[in-house]
């Protein structure tokens, strides 16, 4: 059964890569986030603030949020490759991968930038 999520904005944890100018989203398929968006105009965030802000360069901290439609995707297996292994289990279930593609129409980057100066 497919949730209705329009509505209300809520979180779901994804892995993501951008491949040719869209966002390609991994997610488990057991919590059915994949149908509630698929074919929904959706919000991604991603950001580096895990971490350390060490002062400039490679330290500085960034934020990203994409807005557009999405839909359920089945990319080739070396896409598929380059997200790396995933989690074991989401919830107690086998982690089973399902992917969404996120063709932005919006898009806003945030940069935090730190002086090594004390």
């Amino acid at each position: 059964m497919a949730m209705s999520m329009r509505a209300l904005p809520f979180l779901a944890v994804a892995r993501h890569l951008v491949i040719e100018g869209r966002v390609v989203l991994r997610m488990h398929r057991g919590v059915g986030f994949h149908e509630s968006c698929d074919g929904s105009v959706v919000a991604y965030g991603a950001d580096n603030f895990s971490l350390p802000a060490s002062g400039g360069g490679a330290g500085d901290l960034w934020s990203v949020q994409f807005t557009g439609p999405v839909e359920i995707v089945h990319p080739p297996s070396d896409q598929r490759e380059r997200f790396g292994t995933g989690p074991t289990e989401v919830n107690g279930e086998l982690f089973d991968p399902v992917y969404l593609r996120l063709d932005p129409h919006l898009a806003h980057m945030h940069t935090l930038a730190f002086d090594a100066s004390p």
